[in-house]
């Protein structure tokens, strides 16, 4: 088929008995010479290429012959009409009689466009990346690649950058614990690398406030009980049994820091189970008992002490600024408990430095309350920032943009702001899009002029909220 082709003329060919492709040809050209006059020319058509060569397919049976004809055409679509009607005036190929019927004209262009749209949605499928990340994400992405990136070395060691400089350091056993750490913002992790525990990590925990944090297994209390012989450990923390320190989630990671127990709290017989004790201190499993002292008739923990519950809770845990000259520390007041009462210098609270709560400032929920809606509107329009600020159902800030992008963030936010304060006008477009994207709320400086309200979206001003 020539390249050129805009149309293919296709027609069926009967004749009453044996004729060859040569005959069918001939009958073509003799029979059409002259009858369209010297423009359409079939002849003069092929010499030009404006027509290309005339494809027969024939066969014989029974005395009788029958096939498929096709002709290429870069003629405009009336003279082609016309050069295929010619074909059905020949009536004789070679000595037979015979019947030319035209079936179709094909677009040899709108073939190619099939082509191009089944090839296109091919390349859609394959080619492209179907998820398209939010700002959001992709700034979730850079700051856990640039977390990852910051792990560095103290003295051969897996650790994160603030562990040379920090005077509160968290031990933990291996590589995977500090880069869990750092995806979460500790950055003052340091890892032992096995239950031998190295001198410079033996060393570092004589001059720092030390945590170790490790598996929920028995390894983790080998690691425990070692680091407690040739160092100085002040605070015990373990993962959930049977789970590592490297699988935990942020919530987990959180829940385990906040609940670690002081080393002097817990039975230092060499014997006792460290997990248990830590789980008794915390209220969230039996207190250990002593197998000096237990009988077999006797539960220890079936007795409570004469000054509370054997089981204190970790629930009540509430922070204060400290008072007095101690360095910036937070100290976290925690109930007394049968665990603790039997230490004799156990602390009644667990001490944070300032570096430590830095250290997890990101993991841990912050002791002051959420600003108000009222509070949003004072730092966005009152100040007049400029700013257009995308709020969570708590008020927590999902994101901050620019006035003049407030359209895109709204439209592309994922999850889906629950309300939005703008330094701006609320208008039609944003009231709009905030419909359409579930945004409940959206508090402007000024309210616009309406051609329909969504009835699903409460528009109000800074002035009606801050008078």
């Amino acid at each position: 088929m020539d390249d050129t082709a805009k149309y293919l003329i296709h027609a069926s060919i009967s004749a009453d008995g044996v004729v060859e492709r040569s005959d069918v040809v001939g009958a073509v050209f003799g029979q059409t010479e002259g009858l369209l006059g010297d423009e359409l020319d079939l002849r003069d058509l092929q010499q030009s290429s404006k027509v290309g060569r005339i494809d027969v397919q024939i066969d014989s049976e029974n005395g009788h012959s029958f096939g498929q004809m096709t002709i290429a055409s870069s003629l405009d679509k009336v003279e082609t009409a016309i050069l295929a009607a010619s074909l059905e005036t020949l009536t004789r190929v070679g000595p037979c009689q015979a019947v030319i019927e035209v079936t179709n004209i094909e677009d040899v262009r709108e073939a190619k466009r099939r082509m191009i749209v089944e090839r296109a949605k091919e390349l859609l499928t394959e080619s492209f990346d179907d998820t398209v990340m939010s700002s959001t994400e992709i700034l979730e992405e850079v700051k856990e690649s640039v977390r990852v990136e910051d792990i560095t070395e103290y003295h051969g060691l897996p650790a994160g950058p603030r562990v040379a400089d920090s005077d509160a350091i968290v031990v933990v056993e291996g590589r995977a614990d500090v880069l869990t750490l750092l995806r979460y913002g500790i950055k003052n992790a340091v890892a032992v690398e096995g239950t031998n525990v190295p001198d410079a990590v033996a060393g570092l925990t004589q001059e720092r406030t030390v945590t170790a944090f490790l598996d929920g297994d028995r390894g983790g209390e080998l690691i425990l009980r070692e680091l407690s012989q040739v160092g100085d450990v002040d605070y015990v923390a373990f993962a959930p049994d049977g789970r590592s320190v490297e699988d935990l989630d942020r919530a987990s990671v959180v829940r385990a820091l906040r609940n670690k127990v002081a080393l002097s709290s817990l039975p230092d017989d060499g014997d006792g189970d460290f997990r248990a004790a830590v789980a008794a201190v915390n209220g969230t499993g039996e207190a250990p008992t002593d197998p000096r002292t237990e009988s077999p008739t006797t539960e220890a923990s079936s007795t409570p002490s004469a000054d509370g519950p054997a089981n204190g809770s970790a629930d009540a845990v509430s922070e204060a600024p400290a008072e007095g000259g101690n360095g910036g520390t937070v100290a976290v007041e925690k109930p007394a408990d049968a665990a603790s009462a039997r230490a004799d210098a156990a602390p009644d609270t667990e001490v944070f430095s300032e570096s430590e709560v830095e250290a997890v400032a990101e993991a841990v929920e912050p002791a002051v309350e959420r600003p108000s809606l009222a509070d949003h509107v004072r730092e966005v329009i009152a100040d007049e920032s400029g700013m257009a600020r995308l709020l969570d159902a708590d008020l927590g800030i999902d994101d901050e943009v620019a006035v003049e992008t407030v359209y895109d963030a709204v439209e592309y936010a994922d999850p889906a702001p629950a309300i939005v304060v703008v330094d701006g006008e609320a208008s039609q477009k944003l009231v709009d899009i905030a419909a359409q994207r579930g945004v409940g709320h959206v508090v402007a400086r000024s309210a616009g002029e309406y051609v329909k309200k969504p009835v699903s979206v409460r528009v109000r001003t800074a002035d009606q909220l801050l008078d």
